[in-house]
């Protein structure tokens, strides 16, 4: 992916929604959205959406294209994300990728390799034993055995699945993920504490914007299952806020627990990626100066 690549990263509640659409309309930009839970449809409010607003300022991709427990992985993101690079840079606009999903972004921007999986082929090798399953991996693919626990059942099946789909040793897939390519990457983190302050602002908000009747309509909808994953935050405490096994400081207490946590795994993540160019400041607008002014900057230097 040689072609120019904007992107603004960083943990939920960081403010890179507001900044985002004011660094499109600097750019001409128009916004890809990777971000785990956005691409379902009527899962608004308590994803912080782009509200329709901020849409009509910047054209906004890979926001409502699946159903809510539609199974939407990353690999499909990587499909949706290169596709929309292309419809945009065929209108002469530049694509500013924006998300706190770290798999999803590394998805879109870097060239990895995401190996196909079979249901069939999987349930084949799930009914051998565990050590079988250890022996054979070492054997086909010792460089795997090596960082793969033995002890790791759903991780060594899942190596055997992907030899015998592809032909190829696991460990040959891993190589990619020590390759950036050369993105403009700026990273918004607020002081913890800030952040914080943040996250209980924004879930407070998310009531008063009616969390709660949209989750009444999606699980009315069917849509219960979805909403109570592990990674559906504040969903799966609004369902029992709506169910009344909570009241509303317990939901916002656990909301903003389960948050932050989030946001400190969202943090370590992107952290790990060189090409972040980190602002702390803890103000939107002062935070779109600095980070158009590195944009700028970077992109003179590619000239």
């Amino acid at each position: 992916m040689s072609e120019l690549v904007l992107a603004l990263v960083g943990p939920t509640a960081s403010g890179k929604t507001e900044v985002a659409v004011s660094l499109a309309e600097k750019f001409g930009a128009e916004i890809v959205c990777t971000d785990s839970m956005t691409v379902y449809r009527g899962m608004d409010v308590g994803t912080a959406k782009p509200s329709t607003a901020d849409r009509a300022r910047a054209r906004h991709h890979l926001l409502d294209v699946a159903d809510p427990g539609e199974t939407f992985s990353v690999a499909r993101c990587q499909r949706l994300a290169r596709a929309a690079f292309e419809e945009i840079r065929a209108r002469g606009a530049v694509p500013l990728v924006v998300g706190g999903s770290g798999l999803y972004f590394r998805a879109a921007v870097d060239d990895l390799l995401f190996p196909p999986t079979d249901p069939a082929v999987r349930a084949r090798i799930e009914s051998e034993d565990n050590e079988s399953l250890a022996a054979r991996l070492k054997r086909e693919d010792p460089d795997a055995a090596a960082f793969i626990d033995p002890a790791n059942r759903r991780r060594v099946v899942r190596a055997l699945e992907v030899i015998d789909l592809t032909g190829r040793p696991f460990s040959s897939f891993r190589d990619a993920w020590g390759r950036y390519t050369p993105a403009i990457v700026a990273g918004l983190a607020p002081p913890l504490r800030e952040l914080d302050h943040r996250i209980e602002l924004r879930l407070r908000g998310m009531l008063e914007e009616g969390l709660r009747e949209e989750v009444r309509a999606l699980i009315q909808g069917g849509h219960r299952d979805a909403l109570t994953s592990s990674q559906a935050i504040p969903y799966r405490q609004a369902v029992d806020l709506v169910e009344d096994r909570l009241t509303t400081d317990q939901f916002l207490e656990q909301a903003a627990r389960a948050t932050r946590r989030l946001a400190r795994r969202q943090l370590s993540w992107f952290r790990r990626d060189p090409r972040v160019r980190w602002f702390d400041t803890d103000q939107s607008e002062r935070a779109g100066a600095e980070v158009g002014a590195y944009y700028s900057e970077r992109m003179k230097e590619g000239r």
